[in-house]
């Protein structure tokens, strides 16, 4: 029997209280965004890319099934991203009928010529504020996010913006069109954090509803994240300090 399961990135939305943060400035859902499209794009600009490291995890209780691939990530100055599965084990069918699926669906979405379609911007999506809230002690805007189109690579939900850096600093939400007719329901959290002056995400878990298997549980851990320009400045310090040494070793 052939298991195809549906999964996106995406998990259960938890209760979630907002409050007014003192520090964070009265701004507009509109103007948060403006912001944080600015700041994005000076961050890309400076990062220069990036890579990392991903594991995901993908559990069925129902049928007892579990799954576990281990991926290597390079996102391009441009935005590009290629994946290269570095291990893999357990449900054979789910690695690759659902975590490569998605691994092939992202490499599509991070070409230049559709990532305009999918990214958080006016064009993409209505906001709404919904007031501010704290977490890890820094002050965040919690804006609503809606869809302006049916789109099973956009997202129905709320984001987060922290106040000072205007980045995501978590998403949560549903797509905003059911991929398949055999899932009931998928929802996601996702979240991010700060590395150096550089916002990686670090989780995302998501609960994929199927109407014949039941409910099915991705977990994505993400880690040795960091921008190509520290990759590249960490590789010049090192260059220096060979040929330190082999001078050294000379005299």
């Amino acid at each position: 029997m052939k298991i195809r399961i549906a999964v996106i990135l995406f998990l259960s939305l938890g209760p979630t209280t907002i409050c007014r943060a003192q520090e964070a400035p009265i701004l507009s859902a509109d103007e948060v965004i403006a912001k944080l499209i600015d700041h994005n794009s000076q961050r890309d600009k400076l990062g220069g890319g990036y890579t990392g490291s991903r594991r995901y995890v993908l559990e069925n209780h129902h049928l007892n099934k579990r799954a576990e691939m281990l991926v290597s990530v390079k996102c391009d100055p441009n935005g590009t991203k290629h994946f290269e599965v570095v291990s893999e084990e357990g449900w054979k069918s789910a690695n690759k009928r659902v975590v490569r699926k998605m691994l092939e669906s992202e490499t599509e979405t991070s070409q230049p010529q559709i990532r305009p379609t999918t990214s958080l911007t006016p064009e993409n999506y209505r906001f709404q504020m919904l007031g501010n809230d704290s977490l890890d002690a820094r002050p965040t805007y919690v804006i609503q996010v809606l869809p302006k189109r049916e789109d099973k690579y956009l997202f129905e939900g709320r984001i987060w913006v922290d106040a000072e850096d205007f980045a995501v600093v978590r998403v949560e939400g549903k797509p905003a069109k059911n991929p398949s007719f055999w899932v009931h329901s998928i929802h996601f959290v996702q979240q991010y954090h700060k590395s150096g002056t550089f916002w990686f995400p670090l989780t995302t878990e998501s609960v994929t509803d199927a109407r014949i298997f039941g409910k099915t549980e991705v977990t994505i851990s993400y880690f040795d994240y960091q921008p190509n320009s520290a990759a590249e400045s960490s590789l010049s310090a090192k260059s220096v300090m060979d040929q330190i040494e082999a001078n050294h070793a000379q005299h």
